[in-house]
């Protein structure tokens, strides 16, 4: 997740690797505690929508970007998509749908 957190930041320093694992830590931490997604499905860098999320928030986080606000709308609207997707309510089941 690292390395994918990097390029969409624009960075390939090694420099910044302990800044962007924080927000790595702070995306996940963000959609588990804020928005209620399971802690395993916030946490789950193989998921394509998580990954998304965690790369848009590292975006709009890391530095000062001028498009700060579009990509806070942008994760925003994505938090919101795993918040209503059944697959990722706590407790849903096939059988409830």
């Amino acid at each position: 997740m690292l390395e994918a957190a990097k390029r969409a930041c624009r960075v390939t320093a090694a420099a910044y690797d302990d800044e962007i694992k924080d927000l790595i830590a702070g995306a996940k931490a963000d959609l588990a505690m804020t928005a209620g997604i399971p802690k395993e499905t916030a946490e789950d860098e193989n998921n394509p929508l998580v990954r998304m999320a965690i790369k848009t928030y590292c975006r709009a986080h890391f530095g000062s970007p001028p498009n700060y606000a579009q990509l806070k709308t942008s994760y925003d609207e994505q938090k919101a998509q795993l918040q209503s997707a059944t697959a990722y309510a706590e407790g849903s089941t096939d059988a409830e749908k």
